[in-house]
């Protein structure tokens, strides 16, 4: 395994967002490169118990290491899909979520996640399951090209589906960058690397990440205790709009007709949220351009 390195995005806003307890109890369910379960347990003044969670073996052998003295931390392997059966402790003073691929999954070059180094098609975020180069030698062309649309908004989907099937088979991700520029309309390939979004839609279909999405930050959601707050970092439209229709249900009360003089459902709103959506500030773009599309959104359990 190479070093691990990771940046971590809105490092201080995000742990300040969860009004850290001393004593308290947390999950950081995306843990990485530790980044903010180090600043959580400062805060907490090594006061309490975090769970990092991360489901990528390269994450977790970092973490082990980096908090191996740090007894308030619990390193667990596994996806934060899975944290309801994953954590003795289901009662949470706040959960903190970071959507993204990691700098080093990005870096490494055998992980497959970057078009624009030369290197095995992979993608695999836990380094098990099927790999982005099996999606693309085996799927249908329709089926590529459904997902490419549905996954990453990629209007020339069906050009690159039918390119890449004509090139199968399909080994490395610099042969599949290549393949994707060349079916596109040169006016595109200015706009941003050609390759950017059949990657993630890839990425996405490798790991899973969408799918369950909603019912994950529910779950997670359900093991905060009353004031508990759960932070979630977002990359992209789709990711941000999981987020928002989460947050729309729990926060929506009376769904009686507006005729009734007198609520009748008895639902009451599950949460509020404390504060405006943060995106990352200058300072830290100049020092992290892969930060640029982050998004913070908050949710507090009443």
């Amino acid at each position: 395994m190479s070093e691990f390195h990771h940046i971590t995005v809105l490092l201080e806003e995000t742990v300040a967002a969860l009004k850290v307890q001393p004593g308290g109890v947390y999950l950081d369910g995306t843990a990485g490169g530790g980044g903010h379960t180090a600043l959580l347990l400062a805060q907490m003044n090594g006061e309490g118990t975090i769970f990092a969670l991360d489901r990528d073996p390269d994450a977790i052998a970092n973490l082990r290491t980096k908090f191996a003295d740090k007894p308030a931390v619990n390193i667990v392997h596994g996806n934060f899909f899975e944290a309801t059966t994953r954590l003795p402790n289901k009662k949470l003073n706040g959960v903190l979520l970071d959507l993204g691929v990691s700098s080093h999954q990005l870096d490494t070059d055998s992980r497959g996640f970057s078009y624009h180094r030369q290197a095995p098609l992979d993608m695999r975020m836990s380094q098990s399951g099927v790999t982005a180069a099996e999606l693309v030698n085996t799927l249908q062309e329709h089926e590529l090209a459904d997902m490419f649309f549905t996954l990453a908004q990629e209007k020339f989907s069906r050009r690159i589906a039918r390119a890449i099937v004509a090139a199968r088979p399909i080994e490395t991700t610099t042969q599949l960058a290549e393949i994707i520029a060349n079916a596109v309309p040169a006016a595109a390939r200015r706009d941003g690397h050609p390759a950017r979004k059949v990657f993630m839609a890839l990425r996405y279909a490798c790991n899973q990440e969408l799918d369950g999405l909603e019912q994950a930050l529910l779950d997670s959601f359900d093991m905060l205790t009353p004031g508990g707050r759960m932070a979630v970092i977002t990359f992209n439209s789709l990711e941000d709009a999981a987020v928002k229709r989460v947050t729309k249900q729990l926060t929506s009360g009376c769904v009686c007709p507006s005729e009734f003089p007198v609520c009748v459902c008895g639902i009451k709103p599950r949460a509020k949220v404390p504060q405006k959506p943060l995106v990352p500030s200058q300072a830290e773009l100049v020092q992290n351009p892969r930060a640029r599309s982050a998004k913070l959104r908050v949710i507090e359990k009443i």
